[in-house]
């Protein structure tokens, strides 16, 4: 027994997608008016929407470069050396800008959290 929607009978139903099938392959519109339709992205809009944020660009901020860290490694790689960090952030494929700005840091150096990892990075 088929449940659900029983206003229109099988046959109409096969005939209302085969209406609709030239319409949704043809990559246009299917909406008749034109306020429907979503708006294109603006010159002005974020980074985000046009694409991946990328790390290497311009001067970071500590709460930029904290960001990043927490995204990528989250909180069970913490606390950890320096070494730790640069093998969890390859395991987790982050950007090669980002692996090399940890391992410009000191060998010695040990992090409780991203914060302070943000800190040496942006203070190296």
């Amino acid at each position: 027994m088929q449940r659900g929607s029983d206003r229109l009978n099988v046959h109409r139903d096969d005939e209302m997608k085969h209406e609709l099938q030239g319409l949704l392959r043809s990559g246009h519109p299917t909406r008749s008016e034109e306020w429907h339709d979503p708006e294109p992205s603006a010159d002005d809009d974020p980074e985000v929407w046009t694409g991946p944020v990328v790390t290497g660009r311009g001067p970071r901020s500590v709460a930029d470069m904290r960001y990043e860290f927490a995204r990528i490694l989250g909180r069970t790689a913490f606390p950890a050396r320096r070494d730790d960090l640069i093998e969890a952030l390859r395991r987790k494929h982050a950007p090669d800008v980002l692996v090399e700005t940890v391992e410009r840091l000191p060998r010695s150096a040990r992090f409780s959290n991203a914060q302070q990892l943000a800190e040496a990075v942006v203070e190296s």
